[in-house]
């Protein structure tokens, strides 16, 4: 996977980044989500190189990021401050303003990121996900039952580290299961790699993490700008066959949070960039040129 590509380690004032880079022209940063790493990507990162600068990167606390210890508040794992790292990312690569792309968890720090540092982002786009606020906002029996572990992994006391952990690669199998659509079978390397990175306790306690600050901090981060909006164009992209679809009108959503969007579902579950890459490539690429 990612052939040509180098790897690097980072360093930030917070945390250590590993990233994958490749290519060369514009600067494009890619956000991976739950739970996985950045090898969500490995299936068009070679052709968006052949016309970007291509940084794919784990977020903090998964992959082969660094892991930083967290507080009551679970500051350390919200989207704000994963946004700050992917920013000192992109400047440690002499990239003060570059495009964006997240996918799950990594659309929500991509989502942070453009409000907290407009001045960064060309463009952004997001990968089958509405704002973490409006889920919320919006939780019903259907919602409840396919996002279940939105509720779950936000229990103290370890209970969702102890579980997961018992057996990270049945837990790995269900979630990514359910989630992907019927038939699909992720490539080998790629799902090594998942499971290598979630059997370590330090990311299975991380994620969940993530998971406590969005239901915690990252709304009151949200609160506090819902009168604000993405001002740089959008595109949203979703699976057809999943939750997201069935339960929202997805476009009309971002409308409420950004100016310029635009968008359409993908013949496909959750895992965009893997489940469907040539139609995923294809908008990405008329984006991020046009």
């Amino acid at each position: 996977m990612f052939d040509g590509f180098a790897e690097l380690q980072v360093k930030t004032d917070e945390a250590t980044i590993f990233t994958r880079v490749g290519g060369s022209g514009p600067p494009l940063l890619l956000l991976h989500g739950y739970p996985q790493t950045h090898a969500i990507w490995h299936k068009i990162a070679p052709a968006l190189a052949e016309h970007f600068t291509v940084v794919a990167a784990d977020l903090r606390g998964y992959g082969d990021s660094s892991k930083p210890a967290s507080d009551e508040r679970h500051e350390p794992y919200s989207k704000r401050a994963m946004a700050r790292d992917q920013v000192a990312v992109m400047r440690h690569f002499g990239f003060e303003r570059f495009m964006l792309a997240g996918h799950d968890r990594g659309g929500r720090v991509a989502h942070r990121l453009t409000l907290d540092h407009p001045e960064a982002v060309e463009r952004v786009a997001v990968l089958d996900i509405v704002p973490t606020h409006k889920l919320f906002a919006t939780v019903n029996k259907a919602v409840a039952s396919g996002y279940y572990h939105w509720f779950f992994l936000i229990q103290g006391n370890g209970l969702p580290e102890h579980l997961i952990g018992a057996d990270p690669e049945f837990y790995l199998n269900v979630k990514m299961g359910l989630w992907s659509g019927d038939g699909f079978r992720f490539a080998d390397e790629a799902w090594a790699e998942y499971l290598r990175c979630f059997s370590d306790p330090a990311m299975i306690h991380a994620s969940c993490e993530d998971y406590r600050a969005a239901a915690s901090i990252d709304l009151e981060h949200d609160e506090a700008d819902m009168d604000r909006k993405i001002d740089c164009p959008l595109l949203v992209l979703w699976g057809e066959r999943g939750l997201v679809e069935k339960e929202y009108d997805v476009l009309e959503t971002w409308r409420e949070r950004a100016a310029d969007v635009r968008g359409s579902a993908l013949p496909c579950g959750h895992y965009l960039p893997e489940e469907a890459p040539d139609a995923t490539l294809e908008q990405m690429l008329g984006f991020f040129t046009g």
